[in-house]
């Protein structure tokens, strides 16, 4: 038996993925497979996208029916222009866009070169509305759509030393109120995710760098425990399925608490 997840809420959808070679986009990938979507993801890293690949079809998974992947710079519209090509070609129309793509940044505000500014906000910010930009003209068409823009609790509070990520995180916020009240007549829903600490490595990478923030993340923690992937992903595939038809224009927190806590 194919997946785990009993409830087919995304039965017929086809959904886009970016980032979704690793971490929170490769358990979005997953739970969305479980199901029932199609599920097409886009990464620029082939190693780790063959790997998950070949973990999704030793567990039952069509390849190229199923779950497609498209090496993409999500930076550069001319490439989402041939990936989104390739995969609607492939699987038809997409009714689903998860903008999971990003890296954190530890830069100094006066240290930080305006080549290195461009480069994070290219893919921070700039690649979610490229993203769009490429895939709503077929929402528009059928008249039906939801995209999810993965942002964090850091455009609603940050850390010291992380500039400028809680700039390019609060821009994920109104772009998707923007679109959010410009393609509601289009039928396209528009949403946020805002993840808290979550599992990932990237999260490890700041853990190791960043002696005791370990434990002190623990520490502030109502529930006493991180969040893993796959509880971002549940989140994700309920607001893409048509079980949240009136939602729009929504950033969901999904972080523990962590957000509703004095920082004393």
């Amino acid at each position: 038996m194919v997946g785990k997840n009993s409830s087919r809420t995304l039965e017929g959808h086809h959904i886009v993925v970016t980032g979704g070679a690793q971490g929170i986009g490769e358990a979005i990938v997953e739970d969305a497979l479980e199901r029932g979507a199609i599920v097409s993801f886009f990464d620029v890293n082939e190693p780790q996208a063959q790997v998950l690949l070949t973990r999704l079809e030793k567990r039952g998974f069509s390849i190229d029916e199923q779950v497609n992947f498209q090496l993409c710079d999500v930076t550069k519209f001319s490439d989402i222009e041939r990936a989104v090509q390739n995969c609607s070609s492939l699987l038809g129309p997409v009714s689903g866009l998860v903008n999971n793509a990003g890296r954190n940044s530890y830069a100094d505000p006066v240290e930080m070169t305006e080549d290195q500014w461009d480069s994070f906000f290219d893919l921070d910010l700039k690649s979610s509305w490229l993203m769009c930009k490429a895939i709503l003209p077929m929402m528009r068409a059928a008249h039906k759509g939801s995209i999810v823009n993965i942002a964090s609790i850091h455009a609603h509070m940050t850390f010291p030393h992380y500039f400028p990520y809680a700039a390019a995180k609060s821009g994920l916020l109104g772009l998707t109120r923007n679109l959010a009240l410009d393609e509601g007549k289009n039928g396209v829903r528009v949403n946020t995710v805002s993840p808290g600490y979550t599992e990932t490595p990237l999260l490890r990478d700041w853990f190791d760098n960043n002696p005791g923030s370990e434990e002190q993340a623990l520490s502030v923690h109502a529930m006493g425990f991180l969040g893993e992937p796959k509880d971002i992903a549940a989140v994700v595939s309920f607001l893409l399925s048509d079980e949240t038809r009136f939602v729009s224009g929504a950033d969901w927190r999904v972080d523990g608490a962590l957000s509703a806590r004095f920082a004393g």
